[in-house]
């Protein structure tokens, strides 16, 4: 396996858009605004998952980083410039508004523009990472190679050790790969459709095979660099922050249950750190997708992300939230109420001797509060203010758990009577969706912030 930091340059490359005519092509800023909009439906940047403190010889470090206008563990609003390498693509994928046959401006940033805007951004605490993708320039190991030599650049001659998260191209030689991974802190390869079948219908000149293949290996790198980290404790570090993955929702028609099984199996096969979901958008107008008359499936989206925490965090399994004569997830109540509703023979729970695993099942108690009950309960019996102090939502708890014994209202535990005073809880559905317009907006939209209107910045 590649250990070794390379010491000289790699060779340069010259993307297509810097041609004797380049006086005609786009400025860094007019590039700056085609590719951070052309990245906007690209989901699966996340928070670093790594704190590595700088070593005092260059700039930033990843502590604590996250993703676009979100916060960290610590309280601070953080950010990535994301963006693509190019919205150049030689592949004719029917969702995406970059492929070869779309009529759109089309521009190609140099590895050395990577590195001036992610500097300058930086300088100016505008960003705290880099989140880079790319369309398919000429060919995956070209587009690799150019990836490679724009991080390669960032950390040897800018000294930039700031978060990076780049996208693996899938068919790129995996040396390409495996050198960038020593440079990247988390690296993705976005599944791109839930199904294989899916995958050929409406992007037939990638395969579930190609895909698949270099998670394998970064997989597999990650692996042996840890063991290696336990042998040599100065080993260059391989994608110290993990992988993860985005499938679009919606074009095409499978189910939750089909759905959630693929994110499972992910988890379990691949190690990865999040699958991340995007509601199906027709920016191409395709005759060979759905319309949909009511927008992207947005709430959809919400409830698969809460189906995948309860995965992630709460020991469920997929075949606890759905099945095959129940494929699809209840688009009034959450998954863990809807659970909650349907296992009714589990409940009431006592706060004062139930198990973390058994707390973390009710509605209203999420890992943190339930960590603070177990604690808090060894110097004394919790009652309902307790709860409330500790952060448990008592509105969706009240229904399922009693303390010493008591409910914290007079309430049955009937199906019917349950259901009809969670719908009433307004936070069921989330209130950007909730509003009459909601809209992805990029950096350089002129928004008045004092509207009251919720919106998902896009950097």
């Amino acid at each position: 396996m590649y250990t070794n930091t390379p010491t000289n340059n790699p060779p340069s490359r010259v993307p297509p858009n810097t041609s004797p005519t380049a006086r005609l092509a786009p400025s860094i800023l007019e590039k700056l605004k085609i590719l951070s909009d052309a990245a906007k439906y690209d989901v699966a940047c996340t928070s670093s998952g790594i704190n590595r403190r700088g070593d005092g010889s260059g700039i930033g470090n990843t502590l604590a980083c996250g993703i676009c206008h979100s916060f960290s563990a610590d309280g601070r609003c953080v950010s990535l410039l994301k963006i693509l390498f190019t919205n150049e693509c030689i592949f004719n994928c029917a969702y995406c508004q970059n492929n070869c046959n779309s009529d759109i401006p089309r521009a190609t940033f140099t590895p050395e523009e990577i590195c001036t805007l992610t500097i300058e951004f930086y300088r100016r605490n505008y960003i705290e990472g880099l989140f880079l993708s790319s369309g398919i320039i000429v060919s995956p190991n070209y587009t690799m190679d150019l990836i490679y030599q724009a991080l390669y650049r960032l950390r040897t001659v800018y000294r930039f050790q700031g978060y990076i998260h780049v996208k693996a191209i899938p068919g790129a030689d995996p040396l390409l790969i495996e050198k960038a991974g020593f440079l990247a802190d988390r690296m993705s390869i976005n599944l791109e459709l839930p199904t294989s079948h899916a995958l050929h219908e409406l992007a037939p000149c990638k395969s579930r095979t190609t895909i698949l293949k270099p998670m394998r290996q970064i997989q597999n790198g990650i692996i042996q660099n840890k063991n290696e980290l336990m042998v040599y404790h100065k080993t260059p570090q391989f994608v110290p922050a993990g992988q993860s993955t985005q499938m679009i929702i919606g074009a095409t028609p499978e189910n939750d249950f089909q759905i959630m099984s693929v994110a499972e199996s992910l988890y379990q096969k691949f190690d990865l750190k999040r699958v991340f979901y995007s509601a199906f958008v027709n920016v191409n107008q395709n005759s060979s997708l759905p319309m949909l008359s009511q927008g992207p499936p947005l709430l959809r989206e919400h409830r698969l992300y809460q189906a995948d925490w309860l995965l992630r965090y709460y020991h469920f399994t997929v075949n606890e939230l759905l099945s095959e004569s129940r494929p699809n997830f209840n688009i009034y109540l959450d998954p863990k109420c809807d659970w909650a509703l349907g296992h009714l023979e589990c409940f009431p729970v006592e706060i004062n001797t139930a198990d973390y695993k058994t707390l973390l099942r009710v509605p209203g108690i999420g890992a943190k509060s339930a960590k603070r009950i177990v604690k808090a309960r060894t110097g004394c019996r919790l009652d309902f203010p307790d709860l409330k102090k500790i952060g448990v939502v008592l509105k969706r708890a009240l229904y399922f758990i009693t303390c010493s014994g008591r409910m914290m209202y007079p309430t049955k535990l009937e199906e019917d009577y349950i259901c009809r005073n969670l719908l009433s809880d307004k936070t069921q559905i989330p209130r950007e969706l909730r509003e009459e317009s909601y809209r992805q907006i990029s950096l350089f939209d002129d928004v008045n912030f004092g509207g009251g209107k919720n919106v998902c910045i896009s950097v």
